[in-house]
């Protein structure tokens, strides 16, 4: 992955990692069922990204407009620390979460898709939109993923951030290391 050096700088200030969820977690579909419950799918490529992003001590959140027990059951097994659904004001849940976390907005990312998530990239350090966002949002990112939401871009940006803190090759170590037990070697 070919990152700016610009980019890499401000990634290398990043202490937590904020996302939007549909579009950007998801592919942006929604399935509403019989019981007025919503369905969604989430990629694994961004779940152990995200894993990796806590192993390495670092912190996450999501910050949607839509309310959704999916949403919160996926953030919650994933060990998502900052998970705000239901948000009529992005930014008040924004501000909310820098208070918590003791951190300034040049210590966050935000990954957002749409035109309600241009004012919280405009507060980070690190804006970043996905491949198939909105114009509009892809014109105020520092970087767009090569990923479209859903489909594993907020892993590339979590590989991005771990790199440029030379954080990657230590959370992902483990994985490399594990001896086959037919004696062949680890790829």
């Amino acid at each position: 992955m070919s990152v700016p050096t610009s980019v890499q700088a401000r990634a290398a200030d990043i202490k937590l990692l904020l996302m939007d969820c549909d579009g950007v977690l998801t592919d942006g579909r929604i399935w509403i069922l019989e019981d007025d419950e919503d369905q969604k799918a989430f990629h694994t490529l961004d779940g152990l990204g995200l894993e990796l992003f806590h192993r390495a001590g670092l912190m996450t959140g999501i910050i949607s407009g839509r309310a959704s027990s999916a949403v919160e059951r996926r953030a919650r097994a994933l060990g998502v620390t900052y998970i705000y659904l239901g948000c009529s004001d992005k930014v008040d849940a924004f501000q909310d979460t820098l208070i918590d976390a003791r951190v300034s907005a040049d210590q966050v990312a935000f990954v957002g898709d749409d035109l309600n998530d241009i004012p919280l990239l405009l507060r980070s350090r690190l804006a970043v939109a996905v491949a198939n966002a909105s114009a509009e949002t892809i014109e105020r990112a520092h970087y767009v993923t090569k990923a479209t939401g859903g489909t594993g871009a907020v892993r590339e940006v979590v590989e991005l951030i771990l790199k440029a803190q030379n954080l990657w090759s230590g959370v992902i170590e483990r994985y490399l290391e594990t001896p086959d037990p037919r004696g062949r070697p680890t790829l």
